[in-house]
C-alpha cells in the first residue's frame, strides 16, 4: 500500500457510478457520497488494524495465523523433504526391486547423508527469508501512520508520506474506486484487481490515493463496503468485517476472551468446535487427522503466540508515529456533537437501497450512476 500522487485517476472530480476507462482497464467509482453496495462488509485483504466505538484504522492491519504458520511450516516441511521423504523413498525403491538388504541400506543412508543437509540447508534459507519479511514489515512501520476514519466527526485523516501534518477529508467528499486492468506475463494474459480511496489536498489541489491488490472485483467492493458500513453505524467490531482462515474458523460463536486476535484462546476455541462438529457429523475423522496434523506440522500454538507479540508491536509503531494533532482529533467526542450525514447522502442511500431491492442484480455501478443522474434533475424517480 502506498500514498501517493495516482497514475490512473484522472484530476477531475468523480461521482458514484461513473467509470473511467484506461488503456489496460478501468476503474468504476463507488464514492463520493458513499452508497450502500449491498455487498458484505468483509475486509478480505485484512487492512483494517484497530476498530472502536468512534474510530477505524486502515492501511496497518493485523496480523493472523497463517502467516506465521507458512514461515515456520513451509521451512518444516522441506527439512522433513530432505531428512525423511527422499530417504524413505530410496529404501521403497530399493525393496520394490529386490536389492540386498545391505545394497538397500547402503544406498538409504547415502541418499539420507545428501538429502538431509540440503532439507536442513534449504529450510533454513526459508525460514531466514520469511523473518526477514517480516522484521522488513515491522521496520516499514514505524514510518507508516494508518488512515485513520472518525465516524463521530465523519471525516478521514491521512498523513501522506512526506508529509509531517495530518490531512482531515470530510468522509462524504472522500473517492473511493475499484480498479479492473489486465497485463500479459510469461504466464499468458493476468487480470488484476485493486481499490483505492483518494482526495486532494483542501489548500494545494495535490491528489493522494491509497491503493492495494485483492484477488476479485467483489472482494474489492466487500472491502469499501467493510469502511462504510463501519462509518454508517452498520457494523461496530473487527470481529464483524475480518473473517479467519479456513481452518481456524469455528462454527459456533467463539469462548469468552478469543477474540479478532487469532492468539492461543482462539486456537483453542477452534479446537474446541472442530471436536463439537465432529460429533455432530458435519465432519468426518479425516478432516479431524488433517487438522491436527496441519497444526503439528505447523508448531501448534507458537503461531498464535506470535500473532499477540506481533500485533502489540504493530499497535505500538503505529501509535508511536501518530501526530499529536491525530491523537487529539481521535479522541471521543460527547454524542450531541456527533457529525449527522448530508440530507443528499440520506436520499441517495434511500433511492439506491429501492433500486437494489427491485433489481438484486443489477450492477452497483450502474444503480449508483441511474440514482446521481436522477438526484442532479435529469432523470425521473421511478424504477
Amino acid at each position: 500500500m502506498s500514498q501517493a500522487k495516482p497514475l490512473r485517476p484522472s484530476r477531475k472530480r468523480h461521482q458514484a457510478g461513473e467509470v473511467e476507462s484506461f488503456p489496460t482497464g478501468r476503474l468504476t467509482y463507488l464514492a463520493p457520497k458513499p452508497l450502500p453496495t449491498s455487498a458484505l462488509p468483509v475486509d478480505y485483504g485484512r487492512a483494517v488494524g484497530t476498530v472502536t466505538g468512534h474510530y477505524l484504522d486502515f492501511g496497518v492491519g493485523n496480523s493472523f495465523a497463517f502467516a506465521w504458520q507458512m514461515v515456520l511450516g513451509g521451512p518444516f516441511v522441506i527439512f522433513l523433504l530432505g531428512a525423511v521423504v527422499c530417504p524413505l523413498v530410496a529404501f521403497l525403491a530399493g525393496l520394490h526391486f529386490d536389492s540386498p538388504w545391505a545394497d538397500v541400506v547402503q544406498v538409504t543412508w547415502g541418499v539420507f547423508s545428501m538429502s538431509f543437509w540440503i532439507g536442513l540447508g534449504g529450510g533454513g534459507f526459508i525460514l531466514l527469508l520469511g523473518l526477514q519479511t517480516r522484521w522488513q514489515m515491522h521496520s516499514r512501520l514505524e514510518k507508516i501512520v494508518p488512515t485513520r476514519f472518525n465516524r463521530q466527526r465523519r471525516e478521514v485523516c491521512f498523513v501522506p508520506e512526506g508529509h509531517s501534518e495530518p490531512i482531515y477529508v470530510p468522509w462524504e467528499k472522500l473517492e473511493a474506486w475499484v480498479v479492473e486492468a489486465q497485463g500479459v506475463s510469461e504466464y499468458g494474459v493476468r487480470r488484476q484487481y485493486g481499490f483505492g480511496i483518494g482526495f486532494r489536498h483542501p489548500d494545494t489541489g495535490e491528489q493522494f490515493n491509497l491503493e492495494f491488490e485483492t484477488h476479485g472485483l467483489p472482494l474489492s467492493i466487500s472491502n469499501w463496503e467493510a469502511l462504510r458500513a463501519y462509518m454508517e453505524y452498520e457494523v461496530h467490531t473487527l470481529e464483524e468485517i475480518q473473517p479467519h482462515g479456513e481452518l481456524m474458523a469455528p462454527d459456533e460463536p467463539q469462548a469468552p476472551g478469543a477474540g479478532p486476535e487469532e492468539g492461543v484462546e482462539f486456537f483453542h476455541n477452534a479446537r474446541r468446535n472442530l471436536h463439537a462438529r465432529r460429533k455432530a457429523g458435519k465432519v468426518g475423522w479425516i478432516y479431524v487427522f488433517f487438522w491436527y496434523l496441519y497444526h503439528v506440522m505447523t508448531f501448534w500454538t507458537i503461531p498464535n503466540r506470535l500473532v499477540v507479540w506481533e500485533n502489540a508491536k504493530m499497535r505500538r509503531l503505529s501509535q508511536k508515529a501518530l501526530p499529536e494533532s491525530m491523537e487529539k482529533w481521535s479522541k471521543p467526542l460527547p454524542e450531541s456533537e456527533w457529525a449527522q450525514p448530508s440530507e443528499k447522502l440520506k436520499r441517495q442511500s434511500r433511492r439506491v437501497l429501492e433500486l437494489q431491492k427491485v433489481d438484486p442484480q443489477k450492477p452497483v455501478a450502474e444503480i449508483f450512476a441511474q440514482v446521481s443522474e436522477e438526484l442532479s434533475g435529469d432523470a425521473s424517480m421511478t424504477a
